[in-house]
């Protein structure tokens, strides 16, 4: 028998052979494990995300320049999805169809002047009326004018309906145009914002 058969067929070679293909299984199922844990952070960590950010706040951008002086439009706004239960002088964030949109929703953002129960009017002089007291509002720097054709006043909110604002009041998309703003249609409160100029 040649030296390379009695190599062959050498124990020690075949129980080396044998370790080492020990040892390159249990790599290849440590890599198939870290593989898996991976995979599992990984959904963990969306799964948070997507709760955090689809179930408990919210992220968009102003869309207009209905806020003004307070959010321009494109500032990132950030709200908190799970109190509905508003009051005068938050800012909401709305979604609503409005009368000339053909049945498509429309996002808007908006401070809450008025809430359930109570009795709104706009007169023709410009002030704003809740509960039989005109409102001192410091902070506006415009008349507010009905608009005719759309909501009729005095209006008396229903369960669950709020009346809202902008705080630039002049040609502004608010409750003057789609009428109250019901609890469904109040995707969360606004909690704060970041100036695009910032970005």
């Amino acid at each position: 028998m040649t030296m390379q058969s009695e190599k062959q067929y050498d124990p020690e070679t075949r129980e080396e052979a044998a370790e080492k293909m020990k040892k390159k299984l249990k790599r290849s199922e440590k890599s198939v494990k870290d593989y898996q844990y991976f995979i599992i952070r990984l959904f963990v960590f969306l799964l948070v995300l997507w709760i955090l950010f689809f179930q408990i706040v919210g992220l968009t951008h102003m869309p207009s320049g209905d806020m003004a002086p307070r959010l321009d439009a494109g500032d990132l706004v950030l709200f908190y999805r799970l109190d509905k239960n508003v009051k005068a002088q938050d800012v909401i964030v709305i979604e609503k169809v409005t009368p000339d949109s053909d049945g498509e929703k429309a996002l808007f953002i908006s401070r809450v002047i008025a809430a359930a129960g109570d009795t709104v009017e706009i007169t023709e002089d410009g002030h704003v009326i809740v509960n039989g007291n005109s409102l001192i509002e410091s902070n506006i720097f415009s008349t507010t004018q009905p608009y005719k054709g759309y909501t009729e006043y005095p209006l008396t909110l229903g369960k669950g309906e709020c009346f809202v604002l902008s705080d630039a009041r002049r040609n502004c998309e608010d409750s003057r145009y789609f009428g109250p703003v019901a609890r469904k249609e109040i995707q969360g409160s606004v909690i704060t914002i970041v100036r695009r100029n910032n970005l």
